[in-house]
């Protein structure tokens, strides 16, 4: 299946996020703030990334654009999974260049829903 990045600097979700994935023939790799999520998928080339919004240092909407903008992770679909709930965050978080917008807790049918509506 496919490689995702996971981008958030809580373990509790990153944990709950890799359960669900691996649950469903994913391959995981995390990373703990924006900046290491950017180099990270750069290094990687995930077929995903899900990203969190609220971190330390870059936040998920400049990662989400830097990783949008940048030729060499432009290809690469991202999915933001924040607590966030606030239509002006939803439609930022797309304006930035994110395919989908998810809100924490995440119902696991709904993520690979969409998962699979992104990557195609």
């Amino acid at each position: 299946m496919a490689k995702v990045l996971i981008v958030d600097d809580s373990p509790t979700e990153t944990h709950k996020l890799t359960t669900i994935l691996e649950k469903n023939g994913h391959n995981v790799i995390t990373a703990e703030a924006g900046e290491m999520g950017v180099a990270t998928a750069k290094l990687e080339q995930p077929d995903l990334v899900l990203m969190d919004i609220v971190m330390p240092g870059l936040n998920g909407f400049q990662a989400t654009r830097q990783l949008s903008k940048a030729k060499e992770t432009s290809h690469i679909p991202v999915i933001i999974v924040s607590t966030k709930d606030q239509e002006t965050d939803r439609v930022w978080g797309l304006r930035q260049g994110a395919k989908a917008y998810l809100t924490k807790p995440v119902d696991e049918k709904q993520l690979m829903q969409v998962i699979s509506e992104v990557m195609v």
